[in-house]
């Protein structure tokens, strides 16, 4: 059993208990796919039948590290076992026994994009509001309802549900459900849910079926069991059932899936239903330094609702946790950019030392042109760059059909979208006529009669005249007000508010960041030309960028916290601790919720292996108004002895809790008491400086650093460095309200205070 050698006192006990219900409490980087591994290749060395196990699993990828583990260990008897994530294992399972049921064993099984193509299809034969009830709201609801195991019938009987559909003017989602579970079944389809959904009917209806696999999986192991939700719970409840050899590993703290069905209750009250249960508690941390294990300890120990444990390292304690004050959000974007850049020069690190993780996929936004500035490779992990999100190619697209009206690529993108009843038909022959005539599609769109029927000439020709009435507005407005103008005008913004789905909510959030980023450069002191057209040459150079796409490539890692999970790196930026950020707005009304964005937090803390960095912004710009943000509570709830203090930044808010004079509280975190309501925003912009009475720009070529000056809005500052040459000098100036601020002198209008 040399393989047993390496492990310490606490794994080698959970690997070799394995009679009976076990639970294994796994702190962050404890080693717990170690254990999982170890203890299911001891199965095998004890005389255990591989077929005979079933390991379940949340990713293919941890599913394949863990058997190549094993199979280092027991040999190619490892392959035997079933293992994998749970869709996959039941969509195996149910292939075999799909006739009990009623499906045929070849069934097919529908993506995301399927099932909402076919939910389309009923809405439209329905005659239903396409609006009201849209495809990716409908999905969301029938995807909650079979992770609850609620199938169309008690979801139409169920008193309650029928009357939040009908106070919610969506009636008829239970007729919706009854189709679409129909229309699946005739066209022997399931979608991703039904795989665990129909698993659940098939444990229940077939008692045989039932017997037959709690034989076969005499030992059940289920990593990361703290995400499991209701469905998930009762299949391998009721596969354990005969021999309650059943083995969950997870860690409650690390339970951030709550929006996507996950019960925490599962693990929380595992014992109640084996009272019998062995508990082991995996609590040494291999991957982070003292320092960061303390301050994640410190952390979750604000939540209620927890398995205790006390979780530590025998590393070196570290440096400190870093915490950076900014001015606005694009100044924490540089402000991490040119800290990563300073590490990676000065100690010789990689780009792949480096991960950012946000709360919300928006944020990435500030980041990433921070790091395109200083020609930092990154890749954004486990999802699309900002400005390839369809949503933002979408209203970018109408931004581009504005300046070119002869872009065919930007115009089929968005002539039905948001839906106006020009069909793929009528653009199939619209695009037939402009190669006929070698014309431009909008050339043949410009004068839809000659080539339409009546009605849908009229709809094209309505399509042209809203794009030549953004062209106008274009021409007068700021590039803000123009893109908001296009926004709203184009129906793009009220279809993406009017999707209340998670991704809805993102979709609108990314959209109105995008708005905050062309606000921002409409009010850059540092170029002339601020129109909405120079914005789109700017996006297309960040675009079309030549990074690296290789997944081994040295680049920075972009990330939501949730994406991060699983994953650890030696230097960690977590950005945006700021309320109503993190913690979320939205989790803010519950005990329950509020404490899921605690662990996520902690989440983001324990991917670090060697060195920390929190941010947050005293200012940020949401739906175009710059409003005062106060930092995280989460902040306050670290102990001080573990932080250092980077407050270079002063904000315009005249708040005590910000400023640096003796006597603040900027080392405390502590927060002002809030109201029921909860924080209050005050826009920062009430705050404007006045000008000296007879204000007039000085002459720029005498300005000397170490100088006291003023700016028409920036007020009172110091020039603390110039650099350049003319007529490109740049001003870095420490202004006494607003912080430090780069100015390009000949754009400034600075007065020099004799």
């Amino acid at each position: 059993m040399e393989y047993l050698q390496g492990l310490n006192p606490s794994q080698r006990a959970a690997v070799e208990c394995v009679k009976g219900p076990v639970m294994i409490i796994a702190g962050a980087g404890s080693g717990k796919t170690r254990v999982i591994t170890y203890r299911v290749a001891h199965l095998i060395r004890q005389g255990v039948d591989a077929f005979n196990i079933l390991v379940l699993t949340f990713t293919n990828k941890a599913a394949r590290e863990m058997r190549d583990r094993i199979v280092a260990v027991v040999g190619t008897e490892a392959k035997n076992i079933w293992m994998g994530t749970f869709h996959s294992v039941f969509a195996k399972l149910l292939r075999v026994e799909a006739d009990k049921i009623g499906y045929p064993s070849n069934f097919t099984i529908y993506d995301t994009d399927d099932s909402k193509s076919l939910l389309r299809a009923i809405l439209k034969e329905m005659n239903l509001d396409d609006k009201l009830y849209s495809a990716n709201f409908v999905y969301n609801r029938i995807s909650a309802a079979k992770n609850n195991l609620i199938a169309w019938q008690e979801y139409q009987q169920n008193t309650q549900i029928q009357a939040d559909d009908f106070s919610g003017g969506r009636g008829q989602l239970g007729k919706i459900y009854e189709l679409y579970a129909t229309r699946c079944y005739r066209a022997g389809a399931m979608d991703f849910d039904d795989l665990l959904f129909k698993t659940n009917e098939l444990l229940k209806k077939s008692p045989e079926v039932l017997y037959k696999y709690q034989n076969k999986f005499k030992y059940l192991m289920v990593d990361e069991y703290q995400d499991t939700n209701y469905s998930q719970y009762l299949i391998v409840k009721r596969l354990a059932a005969i021999n309650e050899n059943i083995c969950v590993v997870g860690d409650d703290a690390q339970s951030i899936y709550a929006f996507r069905g996950a019960n925490i209750q599962n693990i929380l009250n595992f014992e109640k239903d084996y009272p019998d249960l062995n508990v082991f508690k995996l609590e040494q941390n291999y991957r982070s330094t003292q320092n960061i294990v303390s301050v994640a300890n410190s952390i979750i120990a604000n939540n209620k609702d927890q398995l205790k444990k006390s979780v530590y390292s025998e590393k070196e304690h570290g440096d400190k946790i870093k915490v950076m004050r900014a001015f606005s959000d694009n100044e924490e974007g540089k402000m991490v950019a040119e800290g990563i850049l300073q590490e990676h020069a000065n100690k010789g690190l990689r780009w792949n030392d480096f991960a950012i993780l946000y709360r919300t996929n928006a944020q990435s936004r500030s980041m990433e042109e921070a790091l395109r500035k200083l020609n930092i490779p990154y890749k954004i992990y486990g999802g699309l760059s900002f400005y390839q999100r369809k949503e933002i190619k979408d209203l970018i697209a109408y931004f581009r059909l504005t300046f070119n009206p002869h872009d065919e690529a930007a115009l089929k993108r968005v002539i039905n979208y948001p839906k106006r009843g020009i069909g793929d038909t009528t653009i199939d022959r619209l695009i037939v006529a402009a190669n006929q005539h070698q014309i431009s599609l909008w050339d043949v769109i410009t004068d839809p009669a000659k080539y339409l029927d009546g009605k849908t000439a009229n709809t094209v020709g309505n399509f042209v005249v809203m794009i030549q009435s953004f062209q106008a507005v274009a021409q007068n407005l700021s590039a803000y007000e123009a893109a908001l103008h296009i926004a709203q005008h184009s129906g793009l913004l009220k279809d993406l508010y009017e999707d209340k789905s998670i991704e809805g909510l993102n979709r609108h959030e990314n959209i109105q960041e995008l708005l905050n980023g062309i606000k921002e450069f409409s009010e850059r002191e540092d170029i002339e030309e601020k129109g909405l057209d120079v914005f789109m040459q700017d996006v297309a150079l960040l675009t079309n960028d030549d990074n690296n796409k290789d997944p081994n490539a040295d680049t920075v890692s972009l990330m939501t916290i949730h994406s991060s999970k699983g994953l650890e790196f030696p230097h960690v930026f977590v950005v945006g601790l700021e309320e109503n950020l993190f913690p979320s707005q939205l989790s803010l009304n519950s005990r329950s919720d509020l404490e899921e964005e605690r662990r996520l937090f902690y989440v983001a803390v324990t991917r670090t292996e060697h060195k920390l960095t929190l941010s947050y912004a005293t200012s940020r710009f949401k739906f175009g108004t710059l409003i005062s943000c106060e930092p995280s509570r989460f902040l306050d709830e670290i102990d001080a002895k573990f932080l250092e203090l980077d407050f270079s930044a002063k904000p315009a808010t005249g708040n005590p809790f910000f400023d640096d004079e003796p006597g603040s509280r900027k080392d405390a975190f502590s927060k002002p008491k809030l109201s029921a309501s909860g924080p209050k925003t005050t826009s920062v912009l009430a705050k404007a400086h006045v000008p000296t009475a007879g204000f007039a720009p000085s002459d720029v070529n005498k300005l000397q650093v170490g100088m006291e000056v003023e700016h028409e809005r920036f007020g009172f500052g110091k020039v603390i460095n110039l650099e350049g040459n003319k007529p490109d000098i740049k001003a870095t100036i420490f202004f006494k309200e607003l912080g430090q601020k780069q100015l390009l002198l000949k754009f400034a209008k600075l007065r020099i205070v004799e």
